[in-house]
C-alpha cells in the first residue's frame, strides 16, 4: 500500500514537471469567444483575451491557455470599460462606494470635480477612497469655484493680484496632488462673477502640469456663441486642451443652433486649438433651482440671498428678471418644463413641475406665470431644490452626438436606488447610446460609440493605460450583448439599472458577473500627469 502511494506521488511530481500549466494557472482570467471592439474605432474582430495581475496579458487565440477563471463571452462584445468624463460624486462615493448606477451601465472609471466644484484637499480625498475601497476607478479635476470660494468666499468682484496668486497657488498644489486639470462652472456662484483673465491664469498653471480645461460655459442658450468664444480664448491664452462640458443648445428659440456651434468648434480645431466636447444623451438638463434667478441675486451667501428675497423692492426686480427669461426658457412661457428632482422640505413636490406644484399649493386648476415665480421664490427661501429642465431638442442632441469630437458622459452622481426622482442619465447614459442611437437609429457604428466612451476620454484626460484593449493596459473591460443592451430608466421612473451588460471587470477583478454586482471594490485612484508622490 505504501509502495503504491509513493508511486502515485512520484507520477504526479513528474507530470507537474512536464506540464506546469496543468497545475499552475497561466492567467488569472481568460475571456474566450469574444467579438473584441478595442476602443480605436476599428471594426470588431474575433479573439480571446487573458488577464494577469490586473492587466491585459495577451490577446489572440488562447483556447489552449489555462486560467483560474474562464468566461465564455458567447460572441458578445468585449470592449474597454467606459470612462465617464463628467460626473459629480463628491460625498456620494464615500457613502455608496459600489457606485452601482454607473457600474451597471458599463462604467469603470469616473472623472469628477466638474463644473467648478471639487474638493480642494485631494490628498485627503484620495486617502478616503483608498481606505474605503471603491468599485470604479476615480480621477478628479480641480474646481475653479471651489478654489475661488477658498480665497474669496462668494464675493462678487474681481480678485486682487494677491488673491489671484493665492488661487493659482492652490491650483498648482492640486495638480501636484494629482488633479487631471481645471474645471469651471460659469453659471454657478461664485464662478459667474469671474472674468476670462482670472480663469486663464489658473488654466496656465494646469497646462504646465499636463492638465486639461473642462468647462460648463457661461451660457448655453441665447449667448452660447459668445460663451464658446470665451472658452476658445482661454485655450489660446493658456495653451491648454479644452473640453466643453455637456455641449447643448438650451431654450426652444435656440433649437437648431447646434449647427453653428459645431462649426465654431471645427473652425477652432482647424486653427490649431485642441478642443473636444462631451454630452449626455437626453434632451433635458439637471441642475439647481437657483439658476432661474439672476446671478447677482445669489451673491455673498445664504443670509444675503434671503435678505434680497424678503426685500419687496429687490424681490420684485428678481421676479421681473425671471419672467423675462421665460421667453427663451419655455415654449409655453410657463414653468411646466421645470421638474423637481429633490426638495427636502416636501418630498411630494418631487416628480412634479413648477406649474403643477403651484396649482397644488394654491388649490387651483390653472395658474399664471407670476404665481409660479412666487413658488420658485418660496422654494429658494426654504433651501432650494435639485431640478430637471426639459429645454433641448432631440435633433440637436443627435447632431452633437454624431460629431467625431463628442464623447459620452452622464453629468450625474451616485444614486441611492429608489430615493428621490433624479435624472435618468445617472443610470442609463451609455446603454442609451448603444441601444437607442446605435442599434435603433443607426446614428453611427457600434465601434464609434465605444471609441467615444473609451479611448477618446482616456486620451483627452491623459489616462495612458486605459481606454483600449492592449497588452499591458489595465484590465477594465465590459462584456455586453449588442442585441439587448438598453437603458431602462425614464424621467417618470428613473430608478432602473441598464440591461445587457453581462460582465464588468475593473483592474482585472470581476465586479459584475452575469448581470449581478459581486460587491468587489478593486477601483483605483487615477492621478494626473503633474502628480508628485513626494509632494
Amino acid at each position: 500500500m505504501k509502495t503504491i502511494t509513493i508511486l502515485r506521488v512520484a507520477a504526479l511530481w513528474v507530470l507537474s514537471l512536464l506540464s506546469p500549466a496543468i497545475t499552475h494557472a497561466q492567467y488569472d482570467l481568460l475571456i474566450l469567444n469574444g467579438r473584441l471592439v478595442d476602443g480605436t474605432g476599428n471594426p470588431w474582430y474575433q479573439a480571446d483575451l487573458a488577464i494577469k495581475n490586473g492587466r491585459i496579458a495577451a490577446i489572440g487565440r488562447l483556447r489552449e491557455a489555462h486560467a483560474a477563471k474562464v468566461i465564455d463571452a458567447q460572441r458578445h462584445i468585449v470592449a474597454p470599460g467606459f470612462i465617464d468624463v463628467h460626473t459629480h460624486i463628491e460625498g456620494s462615493i464615500q457613502e455608496l462606494p459600489l457606485a452601482e448606477n454607473f457600474i451597471y451601465d458599463g462604467v469603470t472609471t469616473l472623472i469628477t470635480g466638474n463644473c467648478g466644484s471639487s474638493f480642494t484637499d485631494l490628498k485627503k480625498f484620495f486617502r478616503e477612497l483608498d481606505s474605503i475601497g471603491i468599485s470604479p476607478n476615480v480621477g478628479t479635476l480641480a474646481g475653479h469655484n471651489a478654489i475661488r470660494r477658498a480665497v474669496m468666499r462668494l464675493a462678487r468682484r474681481d480678485p486682487t493680484p494677491e488673491e489671484q496668486a493665492k488661487m493659482e497657488a492652490i491650483m498648482e498644489r492640486m495638480m501636484l496632488e494629482g488633479a487631471l486639470g481645471l474645471s469651471s462652472g460659469l453659471i454657478y456662484i461664485p464662478g459667474a462673477y469671474s472674468k476670462t483673465q482670472e480663469i486663464a491664469g489658473l488654466a496656465k498653471v494646469a497646462a504646465r502640469y499636463g492638465g486639461v480645461y473642462a468647462t460648463h460655459m457661461r451660457n448655453e442658450a441665447d449667448s452660447v456663441m459668445a460663451a464658446i468664444g470665451e472658452t476658445l480664448e482661454i485655450g489660446r491664452q493658456s495653451s491648454i486642451p479644452i473640453q466643453i462640458s455637456h455641449f447643448k443648445a438650451s431654450g426652444h428659440n435656440n433649437w437648431g443652433r447646434s449647427r453653428e456651434m459645431l462649426a465654431a468648434v471645427e473652425r477652432a480645431r482647424a486653427e490649431g486649438l485642441d478642443v473636444n466636447l462631451d454630452q449626455y444623451p437626453y434632451p433635458a438638463s439637471s441642475t439647481n433651482l437657483g439658476v432661474l434667478l439672476p446671478a447677482w441675486a445669489l451673491a455673498d451667501g445664504d443670509s444675503a440671498i434671503r435678505a434680497r428675497l424678503t426685500n419687496p423692492t429687490i424681490r420684485a426686480q428678481i421676479e421681473a428678471e425671471i419672467a423675462k427669461n421665460m421667453a427663451w426658457r419655455s415654449r409655453s412661457g410657463r414653468m411646466d418644463y421645470a421638474y423637481v428632482a429633490r426638495y427636502v422640505p416636501d418630498s411630494t413636490y418631487q416628480g412634479l413641475n413648477i406649474s403643477q406644484i403651484t396649482a397644488k399649493r394654491l388649490g387651483k386648476s390653472k395658474t399664471k406665470l407670476k404665481d409660479e415665480i412666487q413658488t420658485v421664490i418660496e422654494m429658494m427661501l426654504n433651501g432650494g431644490a435639485q431640478m430637471i429642465y426639459h429645454s433641448m431638442s432631440e435633433e440637436d442632441v443627435a447632431r452633437i452626438m454624431a460629431s467625431p469630437l463628442t464623447m459620452i458622459a452622464s453629468d450625474a452622481g451616485i444614486y441611492r436606488f429608489g430615493k428621490e426622482v433624479p435624472h435618468p442619465r445617472g443610470y442609463g447614459s451609455n446603454a442609451r447610446v448603444l441601444g437607442r442611437y446605435v442599434r435603433e437609429q443607426k446614428l453611427f457604428p457600434l465601434e464609434e460609440a465605444i471609441r467615444k466612451m473609451t479611448s477618446m476620454p482616456a486620451q483627452r484626460f491623459g489616462i495612458t493605460d486605459r481606454g483600449l484593449l492592449r497588452q499591458g493596459y489595465q484590465a477594465d473591460i465590459v462584456i455586453f450583448d449588442p442585441a439587448t443592451v438598453a437603458d431602462r430608466a425614464t424621467f417618470e421612473k428613473p430608478h432602473a439599472y441598464s440591461q445587457g451588460f453581462r460582465y464588468v471587470i475593473v483592474n482585472g477583478k470581476v465586479v459584475v458577473e452575469e448581470g449581478k454586482h459581486t460587491g468587489a471594490r478593486p477601483g483605483m485612484v487615477i492621478r494626473g500627469k503633474g502628480y508628485r508622490p513626494d509632494y
